[in-house]
């Protein structure tokens, strides 16, 4: 059975990929590689596709998987907290972006409603693109990433009274008030709806799926909730993009939010690559080529004008001027619901068939320059602020950065020089209460609904999530954290996880918990600094307790242990071990450590004492580095300096030394 879709689908996605690797290797976006494979398999070059309404189609689940994600990841509290730029910012940019376009249209010649519907047009940006870019980069919560959010929900949002006022503007008269009116109703009721599940039912519904540990179960309730609600407000006259937000709204104010974006992110790569191709399709080439000049000046036009614009809305709402900047690079653009809209208008006769063409292509250029720009969107910032202006501008804009200081410090729980603990289970447990009395900052990760309730209850920084995804380590601030512990006993998952680990981060610390011996040497490959087996550390126990009923003297065995313990259990097995990283071999030094030891006991021969008189270094063998006292760090060491009961001391040295000095000022 010939399927003509699956054969657009290869031809299409074949030529994506040929495309973009070579687009990689000249340090092009991925994006501009989509739109030029639309522009060659579309009608106006090689026609290579037959299912054009189809890929339409999935292109259409590109956006509401990219704007699910993107509700996931905001939460309710979020959105609540941007209703100012929402409904001020939004609307100040969109009517004054109609305003503009309708006078300058009307100044050229064109008659009022084709000048009102070029204003309906120019005043949206790009949602899938935009959001795209800002989410690769981590800058959705920053200042200008929370502002060019707020405006393209505005825009999304605005797109239903501009298709109910399109009609009107064609000479069709319907009842408009009636109909605002039944559509307000409407959208009310989908946003009580949408509470309700966010608050009572959903995060319910996703705790008794994920008890089951199946993921399959669970990918299917996260895409039928998606579906669903992106349903629910396609049959009230919304668009279905902007019903995948509140799905992801809906689900971000579950415990589970950060896995249900791990799953859907796979399918949103894929099916926003279908938007992209589909409008490099809709490009007329003979009609581009043929009016290149007229069309290259009227780009510059659209896109100054709407910068102008995003300025004042910006300076409005108050940031200052490096956010103001980094909004214009971001939104400039014409939007994938502006191409939506304006076939709409050409069928209803608003629009002739050359300004519609004059449109696309504006549209296609200006979406194809906006990867250049959000990338070098800070470079371009430094320059401009750094061009010489009068001091009394200088001093309004300083007054502006002031007034809206606390908006750009706005960011997410930052985690920095932590731990992370990957497994919850009884090491993991001892070691978060070990963190917790020792003042660290720590990040636990597990996939047992139990496990995760009960952390939670307990208030314990828990996320859930399967920790061999690279999101969820994301989530965990990984490439922050100082140590990471994985206490899980799958080894499978270990190394999957060490995988992952490394791809991030190089500097972090990872010990890693095994059963057996035979697994040391391949986790230690993968990159693991350190590894604990649970079967040398059991015969260590074993053989303490034979010693003790031997009467072997307590210090003698501790000693011992510690010897093992410290040569990486060199003498229960021939493996060595190896850095993870040749560059690191420079710090792996033989038979010496960095440690920490209390000073408990006031011990006369060195408490009260200068470091020099105390005899530490010609009597035990260890350097001092550091000494933390009364939570302040003493970094410029001396002889002179004194040590004192209740010091914390940073030790270099052998760790039999180190072990000698410890029994000395320990309890």
């Amino acid at each position: 059975m010939e399927i003509p879709m699956l054969q657009d689908i290869v031809v299409i996605l074949g030529l994506s990929i040929l495309i973009i690797l070579a687009f990689q290797r000249l340090k092009l976006p991925a994006i501009l590689g989509f739109l030029l494979a639309g522009i060659i398999a579309g009608p106006y070059a090689f026609n290579l596709i037959s299912s054009n309404h189809e890929v339409e189609l999935l292109s259409e689940i590109g956006i509401i998987f990219l704007l699910f994600v993107i509700g996931i990841e905001l939460s309710l509290k979020g959105l609540a907290s941007i209703k100012k730029i929402i409904f001020l910012g939004g609307g100040i940019q969109v009517g004054g972006t109609i305003l503009i376009t309708a006078a300058l249209s009307i100044l050229i010649g064109l008659p009022w409603q084709s000048a009102v519907f070029l204003g309906f047009l120019f005043s949206l940006s790009s949602t899938a693109i935009v959001l795209k870019l800002l989410q690769e980069k981590g800058e959705i919560t920053a200042p200008h990433g929370r502002i060019g959010l707020g405006i393209l929900i505005f825009q999304d949002i605005i797109v239903v009274p501009m298709m109910l006022f399109t009609p009107l503007l064609a000479g069709e008269t319907p009842n408009i008030l009636s109909t605002v009116a039944i559509m307000a109703i409407k959208i009310l009721l989908v946003l009580v709806v949408v509470y309700i599940l966010a608050r009572y039912i959903v995060p319910k519904l996703l705790g008794w799926v994920v008890k089951t540990r199946n993921q399959e179960l669970f990918i299917l309730t996260v895409v039928v909730l998606c579906f669903g609600v992106a349903w629910l407000t396609s049959t009230v006259g919304l668009s279905l993009a902007l019903g995948a937000f509140f799905a992801g709204l809906i689900i971000s104010e579950s415990d589970y939010s950060h896995q249900a974006t791990a799953n859907v992110l796979p399918f949103r790569e894929i099916f926003i690559s279908f938007f992209f191709i589909s409008v490099g399709t809709l490009l007329n080439l003979d009609f581009f080529f043929s009016n290149i000049l007229n069309i290259a000046l009227l780009v510059v036009g659209v896109v100054l004008m709407k910068m102008i614009i995003l300025a004042v809305t910006v300076l409005i709402l108050k940031y200052p001027p490096r956010t103001m900047l980094l909004v214009l690079f971001s939104l400039f653009q014409v939007g994938e619901f502006s191409l939506l809209l304006s076939g709409v208008g050409k069928d209803s006769g608003i629009i002739p068939e050359n300004i519609y063409q004059y449109f696309l292509a504006i549209s296609i250029i200006s979406m194809g320059l906006t990867p250049f720009l959000i990338a070098n969107a800070e470079k371009f910032t430094y320059a401009i602020l750094k061009l010489p202006i009068s001091s009394a501008v200088r001093k309004r804009l300083e007054n502006i950065k002031k007034s809206s200081k606390a908006e750009e410090e706005f960011s997410e729980d930052n985690l920095h020089d932590h731990l992370v603990v990957i497994g919850y289970g009884i090491n993991g447990q001892n070691i978060s209460k070990a963190a917790k009395k020792a003042e660290i900052p720590y990040v636990i990760l597990d996939t047992n609904p139990e496990t995760f309730k009960k952390a939670k209850a307990g208030k314990e920084p828990i996320v859930f999530g399967d920790a061999t995804n690279a999101l969820i380590l994301k989530h965990a601030h990984i490439q922050e954290a100082r140590v990471i512990v994985i206490a899980i006993s799958d080894p499978n998952a270990t190394k999957k996880i060490l995988t992952s680990i490394r791809q991030f981060t190089q500097t972090a610390t990872v010990i890693v918990r095994t059963r057996y011996v035979s697994e040391i040497e391949e986790v230690i490959r993968l990159g693991a600094d350190e590894v604990i087996p649970e079967e040398f550390e059991t015969s260590i126990e074993i053989f303490t307790r034979v010693l003790k009923k031997y009467l072997v003297p307590f210090d003698e065995i501790q000693d011992f242990t510690n010897q093992i313990r410290s040569s990486d259990y060199e003498m229960l097995t021939s493996l060595k071990k190896k850095p993870h990283s040749p560059a690191l071999e420079h710090l792996n030094i033989p038979n010496r450590e960095i440690v920490t030891i209390k000073v408990q006991q006031n011990n006369k021969k060195i408490v009260g004492k200068s470091i020099e008189k105390s005899g530490i270094g010609k009597n035990y063998g260890v350097t001092v580095l550091a000494i933390q006292r009364d939570r302040r760090h003493l970094t410029e060491i001396s002889p002179q300096t004194e040590i004192l009961q209740g010091d914390l001391l940073y030790l270099f040295g052998h760790p039999n030394n180190v072990n000698n000095l410890n029994r000395l000022l320990s309890f």
